[in-house]
Protein backbone atom coordinates (compact mmCIF):
# COMPACT_ATOMS: atom_id res chain seq x y z
CA UNK A 1 0.00 0.00 0.00
CA UNK A 2 1.45 3.04 -1.19
CA UNK A 3 2.09 6.26 1.62
CA UNK A 4 0.85 3.58 3.93
CA UNK A 5 3.76 2.31 6.42
CA UNK A 6 2.86 -0.59 8.91
CA UNK A 7 4.76 -2.28 11.88
CA UNK A 8 5.09 -6.06 11.70
CA UNK A 9 4.30 -7.47 15.17
CA UNK A 10 3.20 -10.73 14.17
CA UNK A 11 0.68 -12.35 11.93
CA UNK A 12 -2.87 -13.84 12.45
CA UNK A 13 -3.13 -17.38 12.79
CA UNK A 14 -2.32 -18.78 9.05
CA UNK A 15 -2.30 -15.09 7.84
CA UNK A 16 0.58 -15.75 5.92
CA UNK A 17 -0.49 -14.50 2.11
CA UNK A 18 0.86 -11.57 0.39
CA UNK A 19 -1.47 -8.35 -0.14
CA UNK A 20 -2.10 -9.20 -3.88
CA UNK A 21 -2.95 -12.83 -3.52
CA UNK A 22 -5.21 -12.59 -0.36
CA UNK A 23 -9.05 -12.12 -0.13
CA UNK A 24 -8.73 -10.98 3.51
CA UNK A 25 -6.75 -8.43 4.75
CA UNK A 26 -5.62 -7.68 8.61
CA UNK A 27 -4.89 -4.59 9.72
CA UNK A 28 -3.86 -3.63 13.11
CA UNK A 29 -4.67 0.26 14.45
CA UNK A 30 -2.83 0.86 17.50
CA UNK A 31 -4.73 4.14 18.57
CA UNK A 32 -5.99 5.09 22.19
CA UNK A 33 -6.09 8.58 22.07
CA UNK A 34 -9.54 9.79 23.04
CA UNK A 35 -10.08 6.92 25.79
CA UNK A 36 -11.41 7.62 28.86
CA UNK A 37 -10.67 5.19 31.22
CA UNK A 38 -7.73 2.99 31.53
CA UNK A 39 -5.46 3.29 28.50
CA UNK A 40 -3.67 1.12 26.50
CA UNK A 41 -5.64 -0.17 23.67
CA UNK A 42 -2.66 0.83 20.95
CA UNK A 43 -1.65 -2.72 21.67
CA UNK A 44 -4.78 -4.74 21.59
CA UNK A 45 -3.79 -5.46 17.88
CA UNK A 46 -0.49 -7.16 18.42
CA UNK A 47 -2.13 -9.40 21.83
CA UNK A 48 -4.77 -11.01 19.60
CA UNK A 49 -2.16 -12.23 17.44
CA UNK A 50 0.05 -13.25 20.17
CA UNK A 51 -3.21 -15.09 21.43
CA UNK A 52 -4.45 -16.91 18.45
CA UNK A 53 -1.23 -18.98 18.44
CA UNK A 54 -2.80 -20.76 21.02
CA UNK A 55 -5.67 -21.71 19.25
CA UNK A 56 -6.62 -24.34 16.42
CA UNK A 57 -7.09 -23.79 12.99
CA UNK A 58 -10.16 -25.97 12.88
CA UNK A 59 -13.48 -24.55 14.30
CA UNK A 60 -15.21 -27.68 15.88
CA UNK A 61 -18.85 -25.22 15.83
CA UNK A 62 -18.42 -24.39 11.96
CA UNK A 63 -16.44 -27.58 10.57
CA UNK A 64 -14.02 -25.02 8.72
CA UNK A 65 -10.09 -24.13 8.63
CA UNK A 66 -8.01 -21.53 8.36
CA UNK A 67 -6.50 -23.14 5.84
CA UNK A 68 -8.53 -22.71 3.76
CA UNK A 69 -9.10 -18.51 3.70
CA UNK A 70 -6.32 -16.40 1.67
CA UNK A 71 -5.26 -14.01 4.39
CA UNK A 72 -3.07 -11.55 4.92
CA UNK A 73 -1.86 -9.83 7.94
CA UNK A 74 -0.75 -6.35 7.25
CA UNK A 75 0.64 -5.17 10.63
CA UNK A 76 -0.01 -2.20 12.26
CA UNK A 77 -0.38 0.98 10.60
CA UNK A 78 1.98 3.72 11.49
CA UNK A 79 -0.52 6.56 13.32
CA UNK A 80 1.06 10.07 13.96
CA UNK A 81 0.52 9.46 17.64
CA UNK A 82 -2.12 11.88 19.25
CA UNK A 83 -2.67 13.54 15.66
CA UNK A 84 -6.64 12.65 15.74
CA UNK A 85 -7.04 13.96 12.11
CA UNK A 86 -4.09 12.69 10.24
CA UNK A 87 -4.65 9.33 11.62
CA UNK A 88 -8.37 9.43 11.05
CA UNK A 89 -7.76 10.00 7.71
CA UNK A 90 -4.64 7.56 7.46
CA UNK A 91 -7.26 4.92 8.37
CA UNK A 92 -9.43 6.13 6.15
CA UNK A 93 -7.04 5.80 3.44
CA UNK A 94 -6.38 2.32 4.22
CA UNK A 95 -9.71 1.24 4.05
CA UNK A 96 -9.98 2.70 0.75
CA UNK A 97 -7.94 0.62 -0.75
CA UNK A 98 -8.92 -2.14 0.84
CA UNK A 99 -12.31 -1.77 -0.36
CA UNK A 100 -10.74 -0.71 -4.05
CA UNK A 101 -9.06 -3.73 -4.39
CA UNK A 102 -12.28 -5.75 -3.41
CA UNK A 103 -10.93 -7.26 -0.38
CA UNK A 104 -12.88 -7.66 2.68
CA UNK A 105 -11.07 -5.72 5.71
CA UNK A 106 -10.37 -6.44 8.94
CA UNK A 107 -9.37 -4.33 11.53
CA UNK A 108 -8.17 -4.96 15.13
CA UNK A 109 -8.11 -1.78 17.65
CA UNK A 110 -7.64 0.06 19.58
CA UNK A 111 -9.97 2.36 20.82
CA UNK A 112 -13.21 2.38 19.06
CA UNK A 113 -12.73 5.48 17.35
CA UNK A 114 -11.09 3.90 14.58
CA UNK A 115 -14.46 2.95 13.35
CA UNK A 116 -15.28 6.65 12.13
CA UNK A 117 -12.20 6.10 9.77
CA UNK A 118 -13.16 2.89 8.76
CA UNK A 119 -16.71 3.37 8.22
CA UNK A 120 -16.19 6.79 6.74
CA UNK A 121 -14.67 4.81 3.46
CA UNK A 122 -17.60 2.07 3.58
CA UNK A 123 -20.15 4.17 3.66
CA UNK A 124 -18.35 6.10 0.31
CA UNK A 125 -19.16 2.71 -1.32
CA UNK A 126 -21.94 1.89 0.04
CA UNK A 127 -24.19 4.67 1.25
CA UNK A 128 -27.28 3.73 2.84
CA UNK A 129 -27.17 0.11 1.32
CA UNK A 130 -24.55 -0.15 4.22
CA UNK A 131 -26.13 -2.11 7.62
CA UNK A 132 -23.97 -1.46 10.61
CA UNK A 133 -24.17 -4.33 13.34
CA UNK A 134 -22.94 -2.42 16.52
CA UNK A 135 -22.02 -4.68 19.75
CA UNK A 136 -21.03 -2.42 22.69
CA UNK A 137 -21.78 -2.13 26.36
CA UNK A 138 -21.60 1.77 25.30
CA UNK A 139 -24.22 3.85 23.31
CA UNK A 140 -21.56 5.60 21.69
CA UNK A 141 -23.79 8.00 20.48
CA UNK A 142 -22.60 11.59 22.51
CA UNK A 143 -22.53 14.39 20.65
CA UNK A 144 -19.52 15.43 22.53
CA UNK A 145 -17.30 13.81 25.23
CA UNK A 146 -14.75 16.28 27.50
CA UNK A 147 -15.66 19.01 24.83
CA UNK A 148 -14.40 16.42 21.67
CA UNK A 149 -16.08 15.75 19.24
CA UNK A 150 -14.36 13.05 18.04
CA UNK A 151 -14.26 10.17 21.04
CA UNK A 152 -14.57 6.93 21.49
CA UNK A 153 -17.92 7.64 23.16
CA UNK A 154 -18.95 9.74 20.10
CA UNK A 155 -17.97 7.58 17.03
CA UNK A 156 -21.47 6.01 16.18
CA UNK A 157 -22.89 9.51 16.15
CA UNK A 158 -20.85 10.70 14.25
CA UNK A 159 -20.65 7.56 11.76
CA UNK A 160 -24.73 8.43 11.79
CA UNK A 161 -23.68 12.02 11.16
CA UNK A 162 -22.41 10.58 7.68
CA UNK A 163 -25.19 9.31 6.09
CA UNK A 164 -28.27 9.93 8.27
CA UNK A 165 -29.73 6.94 5.87
CA UNK A 166 -27.38 4.21 6.95
CA UNK A 167 -29.14 1.71 9.20
CA UNK A 168 -27.72 1.13 12.56
CA UNK A 169 -28.68 -1.25 15.10
CA UNK A 170 -26.74 -1.61 18.54
CA UNK A 171 -26.81 -4.21 20.77
CA UNK A 172 -25.59 -5.34 24.37
CA UNK A 173 -26.19 -1.57 25.01
CA UNK A 174 -26.24 -0.83 29.31
CA UNK A 175 -24.52 2.40 29.87
CA UNK A 176 -25.23 5.64 28.47
CA UNK A 177 -26.44 9.23 28.75
CA UNK A 178 -30.37 9.88 28.15
CA UNK A 179 -29.86 11.39 25.47
CA UNK A 180 -28.14 9.13 23.96
CA UNK A 181 -31.22 7.09 24.08
CA UNK A 182 -33.20 9.37 23.06
CA UNK A 183 -31.84 9.92 20.18
CA UNK A 184 -31.35 6.34 19.12
CA UNK A 185 -35.23 5.59 19.82
CA UNK A 186 -35.57 8.62 16.98
CA UNK A 187 -32.82 7.87 14.40
CA UNK A 188 -31.40 3.94 14.75
CA UNK A 189 -32.22 0.80 16.58
CA UNK A 190 -31.23 -0.20 20.08
CA UNK A 191 -31.81 -3.57 21.83
CA UNK A 192 -30.97 -3.15 25.31
CA UNK A 193 -28.63 -5.63 27.83
CA UNK A 194 -28.93 -8.17 25.23
CA UNK A 195 -27.37 -9.46 22.34
CA UNK A 196 -28.68 -12.94 20.87
CA UNK A 197 -32.38 -13.19 20.85
CA UNK A 198 -32.17 -9.31 19.33
CA UNK A 199 -30.13 -10.30 16.66
CA UNK A 200 -32.26 -13.30 15.88
CA UNK A 201 -35.16 -11.18 15.01
CA UNK A 202 -33.74 -9.14 12.81
CA UNK A 203 -31.93 -11.84 10.51
CA UNK A 204 -34.72 -11.68 7.94
CA UNK A 205 -34.63 -8.11 7.50
CA UNK A 206 -30.73 -7.81 6.74
CA UNK A 207 -30.10 -10.84 4.83
CA UNK A 208 -29.80 -9.49 1.50
CA UNK A 209 -27.61 -6.54 2.83
CA UNK A 210 -24.29 -5.76 2.78
CA UNK A 211 -23.18 -5.46 6.64
CA UNK A 212 -20.35 -4.15 8.10
CA UNK A 213 -19.90 -5.37 12.61
CA UNK A 214 -17.86 -2.73 14.93
CA UNK A 215 -17.65 -5.46 17.76
CA UNK A 216 -16.66 -3.60 21.12
CA UNK A 217 -15.29 -6.11 23.09
CA UNK A 218 -16.85 -4.41 26.53
CA UNK A 219 -20.27 -5.82 25.20
CA UNK A 220 -19.10 -8.94 27.16
CA UNK A 221 -19.54 -8.91 31.08
CA UNK A 222 -15.74 -8.20 32.47
CA UNK A 223 -15.80 -11.36 34.27
CA UNK A 224 -15.05 -12.51 30.69
CA UNK A 225 -13.12 -9.80 29.50
CA UNK A 226 -11.58 -7.68 31.87
CA UNK A 227 -9.28 -5.95 29.50
CA UNK A 228 -10.85 -3.27 28.23
CA UNK A 229 -10.27 0.13 29.04
CA UNK A 230 -13.87 0.50 29.96
CA UNK A 231 -15.37 -2.51 31.57
CA UNK A 232 -19.38 -2.50 32.22
CA UNK A 233 -20.74 -5.24 34.39
CA UNK A 234 -23.89 -6.74 33.02
CA UNK A 235 -22.58 -7.97 29.65
CA UNK A 236 -23.15 -10.89 27.55
CA UNK A 237 -21.23 -14.18 27.95
CA UNK A 238 -18.12 -15.65 25.33
CA UNK A 239 -20.66 -18.59 24.39
CA UNK A 240 -23.35 -15.70 23.32
CA UNK A 241 -20.63 -13.92 21.70
CA UNK A 242 -19.45 -16.66 19.95
CA UNK A 243 -22.93 -17.30 18.97
CA UNK A 244 -23.20 -13.91 17.59
CA UNK A 245 -20.73 -14.49 15.06
CA UNK A 246 -22.46 -18.24 14.17
CA UNK A 247 -26.15 -16.64 13.53
CA UNK A 248 -23.87 -14.71 11.20
CA UNK A 249 -22.73 -17.48 8.96
CA UNK A 250 -22.88 -17.05 5.19
CA UNK A 251 -24.03 -13.10 5.21
CA UNK A 252 -22.80 -10.95 3.33
CA UNK A 253 -20.52 -9.08 6.00
CA UNK A 254 -18.28 -6.87 3.96
CA UNK A 255 -15.92 -6.09 6.74
CA UNK A 256 -15.97 -5.63 10.50
CA UNK A 257 -13.54 -4.42 13.55
CA UNK A 258 -13.15 -5.85 16.97
CA UNK A 259 -11.97 -2.66 19.38
CA UNK A 260 -11.30 -2.02 22.55
CA UNK A 261 -8.73 -4.84 23.60
CA UNK A 262 -6.28 -3.44 26.21
CA UNK A 263 -3.92 -6.40 27.43
CA UNK A 264 -2.25 -4.41 30.19
CA UNK A 265 -5.91 -4.59 32.12
CA UNK A 266 -6.55 -8.31 31.21
CA UNK A 267 -6.22 -11.38 33.57
CA UNK A 268 -3.98 -14.31 32.33
CA UNK A 269 -4.51 -12.64 28.62
CA UNK A 270 -8.30 -14.34 28.86
CA UNK A 271 -9.54 -10.97 26.77
CA UNK A 272 -7.13 -11.80 24.00
CA UNK A 273 -7.29 -15.17 23.40
CA UNK A 274 -11.23 -14.41 23.62
CA UNK A 275 -10.51 -11.73 20.73
CA UNK A 276 -8.26 -14.34 18.75
CA UNK A 277 -10.98 -16.96 18.93
CA UNK A 278 -14.25 -14.44 17.97
CA UNK A 279 -11.65 -13.54 14.94
CA UNK A 280 -11.37 -16.83 14.06
CA UNK A 281 -15.15 -18.23 14.24
CA UNK A 282 -15.35 -14.67 12.48
CA UNK A 283 -13.59 -15.43 9.39
CA UNK A 284 -14.89 -19.02 8.96
CA UNK A 285 -18.61 -17.90 9.41
CA UNK A 286 -18.81 -15.53 6.44
CA UNK A 287 -15.41 -14.34 5.10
Amino acid sequence: MKDLNFIDTGKFLKADKNYEEADIIIVGIPMDYSVSFKPGTRFGPSSIRQASYGLETYSVYLKRRLEDKKMCDMGDLVLPYGNVQKSLELIEKTADKIIKDGKKGIFLGGEHLITYGILKSYLKKYRENLVILHFDAHTDLREEFFGEIYSHATVLRKVWELNPKVRMYHFGIRSGEEDEFEFAKNHTKMFLYEVVEPLKSILEDIKEDYIYITFDIDVLDPAFAPGTGTPEPGGITSKEALETFHLLKDFKIVGMDIVEVSPSHDVSGITSMLAAKLLREAILSFF
